[in-house]
């Protein structure tokens, strides 16, 4: 059984029997919400001033600000959301996805099975991010970003320290599946990260980089170039 807050406000008519919707959750009009899904799940700092209670759900409930769900979205089995985090319109899931407080995602962005967006985040609109991806606090991706299976993005150089310095990733960028971006570098508008690359410096907007470490091998109309040779060839 799941639980659903009194105190949300829910437009659509698509949500499991087994989903857990906590806090001044609002959930828009078209949104499916598929079973064992969590929405608004309070911060670590919440729990601990509640623990060793009864009544936990209403508890919880208690004390969740809830989250944003925008309207025609699609929130796959198992996915916790946290309080305190926005979806636009048209946003959708994959299975097993974690998305902590405090987080943005605009509309028409896809986020795959198995992705941790680790809270503080800014996503813009029509981002596509594939299975597998960890984004840390403090990463901003602008709008049309893709980042391909298994992307790294860190936020701490010299891990564990006190200073967290986020990655930006700037409009219409692409970053290869496999691919780790070091602290606090940014990723240039319409840039293409290789692969299985490291990135530890800035990358101009408009050129390739590929390699460990990650260094310019050409400009990004030689890779729009090639792209367009590959999808007319027939497999």
């Amino acid at each position: 059984m799941g639980y659903i807050s009194p105190r949300a406000r829910i437009m659509s008519k698509s949500i499991s029997n087994n989903v857990t919707i906590w806090g001044l959750t609002v959930i828009g009009e078209g949104t499916v919400v598929e079973p064992f899904v969590v929405i608004g799940h309070p911060i670590r700092s919440k729990l601990i001033g509640i623990r060793n209670k009864p009544s936990i759900d209403e508890l919880i409930d208690s004390v969740s600000d809830g989250a944003v769900i925008g309207s025609n979205c699609i929130i796959r089995s198992h996915v916790t959301i946290y309080e305190k985090v926005e979806l636009g319109d048209d946003v959708e899931t994959g299975h097993n996805v974690l998305i902590r407080e405090n987080t943005r995602i605009g509309s028409g962005t896809r986020v795959g099975s198995g992705v941790i967006i680790d809270g503080d985040v800014v996503i813009g609109n029509n981002v596509s991010i594939q299975s597998m991806v960890y984004i840390p606090r403090g990463t901003v991706i602008e709008d049309n970003v893709f980042l391909g299976p298994n992307v790294v993005i860190t936020n701490d150089k010299y891990p564990p320290s006190k200073r967290l310095d986020g990655v930006k990733i700037r409009r219409g960028a692409v970053i290869g599946a496999n691919a780790t971006l070091i602290a606090g570098i940014e990723i240039g508008e319409n840039s293409v990260v290789a692969a299985g690359s490291v990135v530890t410096k800035d990358v101009p907007p408009g050129k390739v980089v590929a390699g460990v470490p990650a260094k310019p091998i050409y400009d990004v109309e030689v890779f729009m170039r090639k792209r367009v040779e590959y999808e007319s060839q027939t497999p």
